[in-house]
């Protein structure tokens, strides 16, 4: 199985207002999996005054409540994980910009969602799942529903569009699926024509791309059971679908996330909103640095 270089920890990000079993769970089961740290981060915006009050009192209370849920976190990897020791941080500033940061060190960062609207993901100061996963350093997880682990065979879903981003996304899923032995599904989507007598893009080529992405995967994993499909419709929709029973779905992100960070892109940011499981989004430079190393 895969050993990542260096000891590059999982960050996970501690909500205080639900501090989500599921999503501790995850994070958790990957740091055992991967034999990596835990590093588990609840970010306490600095917010000048209260409102109702004396804002010192009041930024202590967020304090101690940050604490709370950083130390109820660690109960449950406790419970789940007895030997796995995380590390707890507390840290000032509003919440994606400190675990952007947070990313830089990281193997990947794991989040819960509170499953905000569209509108409250770009006026909200504490939206967090949109802006670190457009702007981090490393691959980001979204845990809004556990994975599927009762379909046999077990698969992976790694959504495929011939872009540069495709391929760190690919070698991401493949190293996903593999470390549970699950199968993996590479799927690429025609849309659908948006004018009445414009032509489906060609299949051929379609596969074409898809197979120079996922090239690395088979060199990567060569046991892995890798499959191609080539569907038609909407992106999101389709990658919804099939994602249905899967471990996680996996896509490519393009870019850094512009300047206000919510660029993320329409396919990724309408996974994170609907995929029924876990949603990875990999940045094109991922692993470029750090390719991981295979023990046979």
């Amino acid at each position: 199985m895969t050993s990542p270089t260096g000891t590059r920890p999982i960050v996970l990000g501690v909500d205080a207002r639900q501090v989500s079993p599921v999503v501790v769970g995850w994070a958790a089961d990957e740091a055992e999996r991967r034999g990596l740290p835990l590093r588990l981060v609840h970010a306490v915006p600095d917010e000048p005054r209260d409102r109702r009050g004396d804002g010192a009192a009041y930024l202590h209370s967020r304090h101690e409540a940050g604490a709370q849920a950083l130390e109820k976190a660690e109960g449950m990897v406790a419970e789940r994980h007895p030997g796995l020791r995380p590390r707890s941080v507390l840290r000032d500033g509003p919440p994606a910009p400190v675990l952007c940061a947070e990313s830089e060190g990281a193997a990947l960062v794991v989040l819960g969602t509170r499953r905000l609207g569209r509108l409250a993901e770009v006026l909200s100061r504490y939206s967090v799942t949109v802006p670190v996963s457009a702007q981090a350093h490393c691959p980001v997880v979204v845990v809004r529903e556990p994975e599927h682990t009762t379909l046999q065979p077990p698969y992976v879903v790694v959504g495929v569009d011939g872009s540069p981003a495709c391929g760190p996304a690919g070698r991401f899923a493949a190293d996903l699926a593999a470390r549970r032995g699950a199968a993996l599904r590479a799927v690429s989507v025609r849309r659908t024509p948006v004018r009445p007598f414009e032509p489906l893009e060609g299949e051929a080529e379609l596969r074409r791309r898809m197979f120079e992405s996922t090239a690395g995967c088979a060199v990567d994993e060569p046991d892995l059971d890798l499959t191609h499909e080539v569907v038609a419709g909407d992106p999101v929709d389709e990658l919804v679908r099939i994602s249905a029973h899967a471990l996680a779905v996996v896509v490519g992100r393009h870019g850094r996330g512009g300047l206000t960070g919510m660029r993320l892109g329409s396919v990724p940011h309408g996974l994170v909103r609907r995929a029924p499981c876990p949603v990875v989004t990999v940045p094109a430079g991922a692993g470029a640095e750090e390719p991981l190393q295979r023990e046979r």
